[in-house]
């Protein structure tokens, strides 16, 4: 994979179409997943304005501050024949973008844009109604192409190495955060750009899903949920959960346990074309409260990925939306009994012509340590 097929040139006229038929006249995008995902260009979010300008007709255009030039100009936003308007310290690139944007009615904002931003812009282009870029984008970003598939199934590869050493990590008498360490170390050692997240809940820290890390020491006999993911320097990201036992578990979990993973798996197999998200939840749903844990998991079933760990679509109840070929998101169902201990399960799986393909493939059973 090289920068041209993760953002190809043709994207910015594939927007650019988008945004005319969403009845925007523009879409104003600065440094973050949107800016990334159109441009290729990561740039730095600072308090000087950098933002490509995508209108509904006209060329695009992105601002830039004269000292953010370079990488701009080195970064694969350079083969779109974009016009780079450099401008310096005592300009106001707000107003400079609004002039050459000119009228405009309706505008789509970054759905990362600091506030600050969306407040300038709001008053150099009075009257003009500011909704998210989102809902223009939505619908290219969910669609991953093959080179995009490609990506995450290099960013699964990379964080199951690391999850295949876990079990070196967890010992009783470490503590979460000493174990976190190493696991940080071992997700950039694995080819990772940035380490995004790193939980690791022993005990009843693993009744609680997104606990982080904390000083509590492991205890003999206890479950540990690992969560790991970050994002790789293709900009692609990673996103996978194992449950460890350090020792035997007790009797209580492994039975619960067991009814998680078929849950994974019922999820996993439902994941085709033209079903429906929330029905990809409901599978892992009706496991779960068919063996009397239904009060016990209590998050959505999963959440889409690519350039940003947490994207549409959303695996949730109440979200009709149906599969298509190129959705990539997590299947993630949990069991977490407050005050005792939790298990979560999480694969990445792309929906595919035939079906769902898990790009996360080390062993979903219990692991003892």
């Amino acid at each position: 994979m090289t920068s041209s097929d993760l953002y190809p040139v043709s994207r910015l006229a594939a927007v650019q179409e988008a945004t005319a038929k969403s009845g925007l006249d523009a879409l104003l995008l600065t440094p973050g997943p949107d800016l990334r995902y159109v441009s290729g260009y990561d740039a730095k979010p600072l308090e000087r304005l950098t933002c490509l300008v995508v209108p509904a007709a006209g060329e695009p255009f992105m601002m830039v501050p004269r000292l953010e030039l370079p990488a701009a100009e080195a970064s694969p936003a350079s083969r779109l024949g974009l016009e780079f308007v450099a401008w310096d310290e005592t300009d106001d690139p707000y107003a400079i973008a609004a002039a050459r944007l000119g009228q405009a009615a309706k505008v789509g904002l970054a759905d990362r844009m600091w506030a600050m931003s969306s407040l300038r812009f709001r008053d150099a282009l009075p009257g003009a109604e500011q909704v998210l870029a989102g809902s223009v984008l939505r619908d290219l970003r969910m669609r991953k192409s093959p080179a995009e598939v490609a990506a995450l199934c290099e960013a699964g590869e990379a964080i199951d190495a690391v999850h295949r050493q876990v079990p070196e990590f967890l010992r009783a008498g470490r503590s979460e955060r000493d174990v976190a360490r190493d696991i940080t170390e071992a997700i950039l050692a694995s080819g990772h750009a940035t380490v995004d997240f790193v939980i690791v809940a022993s005990g009843p820290n693993g009744a609680s899903p997104h606990h982080d890390v904390s000083d509590r020491v492991i205890q003999e006999g206890e479950p540990v949920v690992v969560d790991i993911g970050g994002q790789l320097h293709s900009g692609y990201c990673s996103d996978s959960t194992r449950t460890y036992s350090v020792g035997e578990p007790p009797a209580e979990f492994s039975a619960y346990y067991e009814v998680l993973r078929r849950a994974q798996e019922a999820a996993c197999a439902a994941v085709r074309p033209g079903v429906s998200c929330e029905s990809v939840d409901a599978a892992a749903r009706e496991v779960i409260a068919e063996a009397g844990y239904g009060d016990y998991f209590i998050h959505r079933t999963g959440h889409g990925i690519g350039i940003e760990t947490h994207e549409e679509p959303y695996i949730v109840a109440g979200n009709g939306e149906p599969l298509e070929p190129g959705f990539a998101f997590s299947v993630e169902p949990g069991i977490y009994l407050p005050g005792r201990h939790g298990a979560r399960i999480e694969d990445i799986v792309v929906c595919t012509d035939n079906g769902g393909e898990r790009l996360n493939n080390t062993p979903r059973d219990l692991v003892i340590v």
